[in-house]
């Protein structure tokens, strides 16, 4: 067996260049993402009428539901046991990391082709509530999807826990590219049709990800050709956790994926079941526009957790709590403003849409606050995942998901998709804070929670006045006056960054 000393990539700690440069060029690439995003939304709002959009995010809900019990948690085992290692004395043998993989991603394609012939099975009722009509092709789609959505998910994730930022940025701006051409071929073709849609979700991420398998068997190929179940080569090659080591672990997430499957899709169902396909559409646009603070939570979840594990693993040292802290707060910070500044924007980025979506405006503000808390809680949930403590994610996913449902049968009936938008950001806010709490009891880092919560304050009532409110005059002073009290808290973050800027500006 060829043990090594403790890898001292784990050990590492970047720099502040450093960790600004790996996000950068992980952000770079959702940059132009969210650019190309802003021709494909409108291209798709002006093509599609809001009933059949509404039924291309009915078809996303689909495809999540199957997704979360055919990964079965198994993508964050991998994230929690790529960096891992084995000590034994003075010595330290790595995982395998070829070997790991195929042990996460198996049981999940024996888990999606059972779920998929459960859906062949009762396809017909379901969608019919879905999407109001029934075809075989509309099967197949949700189907080879949801394949490709299992697939993508280890294959990129491999690509992230690499760090390989560059080839992470230009995946996203080739599928999104791919993306707006496909819909403009079949809009000559099948002309106001949700299957437009469709086809442009499922062709551009099928062919990115072929690229990434084929791109991983021949890097790997050496690996990929030996006999996994072989020990003597696991013992070559260095150690990988058991079946049951990486389910046990990974299956409390499906509680998590759960969660984050109501909050994003329970939404568009109250919305089908109370107000039709209309409110679904204008719904679905303006979370389209919410892709401002998608891309960055994105962005960040893509770059973070790799770094977040790979700090864990060097050790839990009072440097390493000062990361996360200082992480946090300038991410709250960032966050903060980003939320408060498209809220302020909306009504001009909502003219892009169309006529008919027009009222998207006021179901914007609360929507934001979903990738707010979000991303905050990406950075506080670390120690959970660390620890192996998945019950304390269940606990606030389950409170979460309490709240959601509720909210959705007492708003969505009475106040549309403003009433999902606000049922959205409440439990997004009560997943963070409930989380946040069980992550201090895993590991106290100390993070600022008393700033946290007063933001939170503001950012709330600022959406009520903008959702609810009408005035222009009035909605711009209100919007100031929070970024306002932000900045003047913030000063010292605003002098970093502006710091940082005029030094990336001044080199050559």
């Amino acid at each position: 067996m060829s043990l090594h000393k403790t890898d001292n990539s784990i050990k590492s700690k970047p720099g502040k260049e450093d960790t600004v440069r790996g996000f950068l060029s992980y952000f770079y690439g959702n940059f132009v993402v969210l650019i190309l995003g802003f021709i494909q939304t409108p291209l798709l709002t002006r093509i599609l009428s809001t009933g059949e959009y509404g039924k291309t995010g009915m078809f996303e809900t689909a495809v999540s539901v199957i997704y979360i019990f055919a990964i079965m948690g198994l993508d964050q085992a991998y994230i929690r046991f790529y960096y891992g290692h084995k000590t034994s004395g003075d010595t330290s043998v790595p995982v395998d990391r070829g070997i790991l993989l195929r042990r996460c991603i198996t049981p999940s394609l024996i888990a999606v082709t059972f779920l998929s012939l459960v859906y062949i099975i009762s396809s017909e009722p379901v969608n019919i509530f879905l999407f109001g009509e029934s075809s075989p092709d509309v099967t197949a789609l949700v189907i080879v999807y949801t394949y490709i959505s299992v697939l993508e998910r280890f294959f990129f994730l491999d690509v992230r826990m690499q760090q390989n930022g560059r080839l992470y940025s230009n995946i996203n701006i080739i599928e999104k590219v791919l993306s707006i051409l496909t819909i403009i071929v079949l809009f000559f073709l099948r002309g106001d049709n949700f299957r437009i849609g469709l086809y442009a979700l499922a062709i551009p991420w099928g062919t990115t990800t072929t690229y990434l398998i084929i791109r991983y068997f021949v890097i790997n190929r050496a690996s990929a050709t030996g006999k996994p179940g072989s020990a003597a080569r696991e013992a070559d090659r260095g150690y990988s956790p058991s079946f049951r080591e990486l389910i046990s672990y990974g299956l409390p997430f499906i509680t998590v994926l759960l969660m984050e499957w109501a909050l994003s899709s329970c939404d568009r169902v109250a919305l089908r079941m109370f107000s039709g396909f209309e409110e679904t559409g204008i719904y679905g646009s303006a979370m389209k526009i919410i892709i401002l603070l998608i891309t960055f939570k994105n962005t960040f979840i893509a770059y973070w957790s790799p770094v977040a594990m790979k700090r864990f693993e060097s050790g839990v040292t009072e440097e390493n709590k000062a990361f996360f802290r200082k992480a946090y707060e300038m991410v709250v910070f960032l966050c903060i403003t980003a939320a408060v500044t498209l809220i302020l924007l909306r009504k001009v980025i909502v003219m892009l849409l169309g006529p008919s979506y027009r009222s998207a405006e006021r179901v914007i503000p609360f929507l934001t606050l979903m990738p707010v808390f979000a991303i905050m809680f990406e950075i506080t949930n670390q120690s959970i995942k660390f620890t192996k403590r998945g019950r304390y994610l269940n606990i606030a996913s389950l409170a979460a998901l309490v709240t959601n449902i509720t909210g959705n049968l007492l708003l969505v009936p009475r106040l549309g998709s403003i009433g999902a938008a606000m049922t959205t950001g409440i439990s997004y806010m009560i997943y963070f804070a409930i989380g946040s709490y069980f992550a201090e009891k895993c590991i106290r880092i100390g993070y600022d929670h008393k700033k946290t919560a007063l933001y939170a304050l503001l950012a709330v009532l600022y959406c009520v006045e903008a959702s609810f409110a009408s005035g222009t005059v009035r909605d711009l002073v209100c919007g100031g006056v929070v970024l306002a009290v932000i900045f003047f808290i913030e000063r010292d973050k605003i002098r970093v960054i502006g710091g940082y800027v005029k030094r990336a500006v001044k080199k050559p």
